[in-house]
């Protein structure tokens, strides 16, 4: 196969990994304690503008893209690339293919589909870590490239997300025999946001491959963010 042909298993291996952004479904009857604690604390969406930056790498390729981003309900998302550089195709098959793909699915209001909800998931409380953040296993519903299969660290006072890892529960395509995702989350103008998704897929014949994006928040339900990061 050629580069090109790595380069777009790639794009297929991180294509849906960034929208655990989406809305979280308020929480249901049956969830009790730091589980009910965190559906709650999610429900419903946030406005917000911030600049995100997106490096991939795989095959021999690497690239980099900067843009300025854009959501409100009602409103969806858009986004401006302002800088890039490194490889066209990996730019042009991964990074702005991650960006497009999350504006078709929320104008086609697809974001219930990916939710961290009792409709996607089962959740199950598995202990504490090191840090005392309460660990709560994900079992995806379905076998869905879109969906996690893994594990949420929340804060146990008032179940605020930290951090998200696992493996996508079904791979995007042959090539891919696994990808790896961690999200990581921070507490932002009293809201809680994504700050950064990195994942690591592994490609039949072309061995590894990496994407991260950051995001730097200007604006968050209209205030504008003291110390941007």
């Amino acid at each position: 196969m050629t580069r090109a042909r790595g380069a777009a298993a790639l794009a297929l291996a991180s294509g849906l990994v960034l929208h655990l952004s989406a809305a979280v479904a308020p929480a249901s009857e049956g969830s009790a304690g730091v589980v009910q604690k965190f559906l709650s604390s999610q429900a419903g969406t946030h406005s917000y503008r911030a600049t995100r930056r997106l490096e991939a790498a795989g095959s021999g390729l690497r690239a980099w893209m900067e843009a300025e981003t854009e959501f409100a309900p009602g409103d969806g998302f858009r986004y401006e690339v302002t800088a890039e550089g490194g490889s066209r195709i990996i730019r042009s098959r991964v990074l702005r293919s991650l960006l497009e793909e999350e504006r078709q699915l929320i104008a086609r209001g697809g974001s219930g589909e990916v939710a961290l909800s009792p409709a996607n998931y089962h959740f199950m409380l598995e202990g504490v870590d090191e840090d005392g953040l309460a660990r709560v296993g994900l079992q995806p519903l379905r076998k869905e490239r879109a969906l996690i299969a893994g594990e949420m660290l929340v804060q146990p006072d008032d179940g605020a997300l930290v951090r998200l890892e696992g493996q996508l529960a079904k791979n995007p395509s042959f090539w891919t025999k696994r990808v790896d995702v961690v999200r990581s989350y921070e507490r932002i103008n009293d809201v809680v946001m994504p700050v950064t998704l990195e994942s690591k897929a592994q490609l039949r014949l072309f061995g590894g491959s990496t994407l991260r994006m950051t995001y730097r928040y200007s604006e968050i339900d209209g205030r504008p963010v003291a110390d941007p990061r």
